[in-house]
């Protein structure tokens, strides 16, 4: 049942007379046949509607229906391209998206149909598949066999925006022969089969939900069911109805999922792996514990530039051993930067040497973005893929990501790692979500700031603080900002660039550690405009408890 095939399309066509179940979605079931056939529909309309001379890419402004994996399908046999649109765009940064992109037809439905309204979209012809109208152009194509004959492993098959924290986003290609392959390592690496069935809850127009849960599916011949937009308390009812087997994720997907009510049969589901990135190491372990369920947490960039994969015997808190190729360079000098060297408990004690850029010197197969030269030898400096991710390395060759460049926080002239700080404070037990970046010291550098969603007791956090053997001298926040809810991106990225624009001048309560003062206490607005920098250390632990009073 898998296919082998080099490209997206010929995946696609390996589908036609398979009449098992292939597709769910809320109370409709497509079999593998339908859905290739409803592909090479899609693909004879939009090459009628494709004006001579225009670039053959496709706008999908939907949610995850089954219309998103339809018009995959049919990109792929057309030689076209699906630029995913992201619905949490507005106004002309949304007319900016679709026109950047050129393309002439856009997917959408009627929810959707409120975003487009007032925007100037010329040439830009507007399907909305929940309209009558729309079954009535497709019905002529109803019948159509996918031919993936005329499909080569160059052609274009996806634009996806990757976010940034500056300027606009940027449309990153994609192959039908890059995508093929993803889907056939991934499908290799955690053994996918016909009889699986991956969960797709992850937003479509990203590349996660494509990439490592839509393509994988489709070369092993595995089912796929899809959830309109992700819920945490719908997770394991949809895994149980559909009997999903392999989810993946993004961001704090995993802690919305761990923050729902426990239940004495959370364990009693048929899922066997989760594969994503950032859940982290504590809230990997609470979920293996709570549903039986191993996350695998990988390193991709968004651009397919460099990858980590995990293996067994990678130490805790590292992503994975490093590829031929793959170094950690200091981003100014362009030297390799030192192993990181750990004390007893863990802490990184030589941060300002070991961190640096994730660089990736051997051949890679990113393709580029659409139209943005700039952008593309940005990453393509001196012959070499910089990823824009910090990490660091220990001396057996296991890489440990620290965050993006734009996340560097460099306090007394060390440079911490932002990804080390969160996974230690994300171990305080109230914290649902925890975010932290820096802000700008008066003087010089940087100070640690937090963002913790969930329960903050200032006293309990200083002691819970004291009792991290591998919090460094200079980790501890000097300021914590307390939400209900942790911003994100439609994807499930907390917005730090957000965070850290807004500072510690918030709506939120912050609560800090003034310099000579050892506990937390509230920001005032004074404070806010007063404070000023210190070289002090979070004091040892007796000299703490003393003035705790415990």
């Amino acid at each position: 049942m898998e296919s082998n095939g080099r490209t997206v399309a010929e995946a696609v066509a390996a589908r036609w007379g398979d009449h098992r179940p292939g597709l769910w979605f809320e109370e409709r079931v497509l079999t593998h046949h339908e859905v290739a056939g409803g592909a090479a529909a899609r693909a004879a309309l939009f090459a009628d509607l494709l004006p001579a001379g225009a670039v053959p890419h496709i706008g999908v402004l939907l949610d995850n229906t089954p219309e998103f994996p339809l018009w995959l399908g049919a990109a792929a046999l057309a030689g076209a391209a699906v630029a995913g649109v992201n619905p949490t765009r507005r106004g002309a940064e949304l007319a900016r998206d679709i026109l950047h992109t050129e393309c002439p037809v856009l997917v959408t439905e009627r929810a959707r149909l409120p975003l487009l309204a007032g925007l100037d979209l010329p040439g830009v012809r507007v399907l909305v598949t929940d309209e009558p109208e729309y079954a009535s152009l497709l019905s002529p194509y109803l019948g159509a066999f996918p031919d993936a004959s005329r499909a080569t492993p160059a052609d274009r098959i996806l634009l996806y925006f990757t976010s940034g924290s500056t300027g606009a986003p940027k449309a990153a290609l994609c192959s039908q022969g890059r995508l093929a392959a993803a889907g056939r390592s991934l499908a290799g690496q955690f053994h996918v089969g016909p009889d699986d069935v991956h969960y797709i809850c992850m937003p479509m127009f990203h590349g996660n939900a494509v990439i490592a849960d839509w393509a994988p599916a489709l070369v092993a011949g595995a089912g796929v069911a899809l959830r309109r937009r992700f819920s945490a308390s719908g997770f394991l009812g949809d895994v149980r109805r559909y009997r999903a087997t392999y989810f993946t994720y993004v961001g704090r997907a995993v802690q919305y999922v761990l923050a729902t009510e426990p239940r004495p049969d959370d364990r009693d589901n048929p899922l066997r792996l989760g594969f994503g990135t950032e859940a982290g190491a504590v809230d990997a372990a609470a979920f293996e514990e709570r549903f039986g369920v191993r996350l695998v947490e990988g390193y991709g960039s968004s651009e397919g530039g460099a990858a980590i994969q995990w293996s067994p015997g990678t130490p805790a808190g590292a992503v994975g051993r490093a590829a031929p190729g793959l170094v950690v360079l200091d981003r100014e000098s362009g030297q390799e930067c030192p192993p990181a060297v750990f004390d007893s408990g863990g802490r990184l004690l030589n941060g300002e040497q070991a961190i640096g850029e994730l660089v990736n010197r051997a051949p890679n197969p990113f393709e580029g973005y659409w139209r943005n030269p700039a952008a593309e030898a940005e990453r393509r400096r001196g012959g070499w893929y910089w990823t824009g991710d910090l990490f660091y390395r220990d001396g057996e060759g296991y890489l440990y990501f620290a965050g993006r460049t734009d996340d560097r926080i460099r306090v007394d002239g060390e440079n911490l790692a932002a990804a080390m700080i969160e996974n230690i404070l994300a171990r305080y037990e109230g914290a649902e979500a925890v975010a932290v970046y820096g802000v700008p010291d008066p003087v010089t550098g940087d100070q640690v700031m937090a963002t913790i969603a969930g329960r903050f007791e200032p006293l309990d956090f200083a002691e819970f603080l004291l009792a991290q053997p591998d919090l460094g001298t200079k980790m501890a926040p000097r300021f914590v900002r307390v939400v209900e809810r942790m911003p994100v991106t439609a994807t499930n990225k907390i917005q730090r660039a957000a965070l850290r624009r807004e500072g510690v001048r918030c709506a939120d309560p912050v609560w800090w550690r003034p310099p000579g003062e050892q506990a937390y206490r509230r920001l005032t607005p004074e404070d806010a405009g007063t404070w000023r920098p210190s070289g002090d250390r979070m004091p040892e632990g007796p000299y703490m408890r003393a003035h705790l009073g415990n």
